[in-house]
């Protein structure tokens, strides 16, 4: 038996069709996949936020750790220990808020790397259809509160719809006075 030749054209097929799966542009990345990711950037910012406050505290602790106390003299007119722990604290929290920072550039640069261009194009366009269909918080009371401002809470297309949806009937409720 004679092995089968591939000839040009159906390598040049076969090559076409691989194509795709090689070369992902920023056309191909979908609406799920999109919303996907973005519950795991959210994820990755929450993790990155709590990794440094712990890293912010350790550094107020060991600026803490190094300072002499005498506790007989108040600090700003305040128990010196209370002072460290506040200092603490703060620590902390700016280490916290600097968390998302951190998590958007690991998040781009090892979770999404290829699909960096994309996903910021798709955001994007997510965001100007937000601004564009979110209500009006202006008119809003106790009996209709606003809904989700920002769309932080869309993670998907149903989750988009019921968005979509919520923001009808605040409007709705908004203009009838109920």
């Amino acid at each position: 038996m004679r092995p089968s030749v591939m000839g040009p054209a159906r390598f040049v097929r076969l090559f076409q069709s691989a194509r795709p799966l090689l070369n992902k542009t920023a056309s191909d990345l979908t609406w799920n996949e999109f919303l996907t990711l973005r519950i795991k950037q959210r994820r990755v910012n929450v993790a990155s936020s709590c990794v440094t406050a712990l890293g912010g505290m350790l550094v107020g602790w060991g600026f803490i750790a190094n300072i002499e106390i005498d506790p007989t003299e108040p600090i700003l007119g305040f128990d010196p220990f209370m002072v460290s722990a506040a200092g603490l604290i703060v620590c902390g929290f700016l280490g916290y808020m600097a968390g998302p920072s951190v998590g958007t550039v690991v998040f781009k640069n090892f979770i999404i790397r290829k699909q960096a261009a994309s996903f910021a194009k798709k955001n994007t366009d997510f965001l100007r259809h937000v601004r564009k269909n979110r209500p009006d918080p202006s008119k809003q009371s106790y009996g209709n509160p606003v809904t989700d401002y920002y769309g932080e809470k869309i993670g998907s297309l149903k989750d988009y719809r019921r968005w979509l949806r919520d923001g009808r009937a605040y409007r709705r409720k908004a203009e009838k006075f109920l």
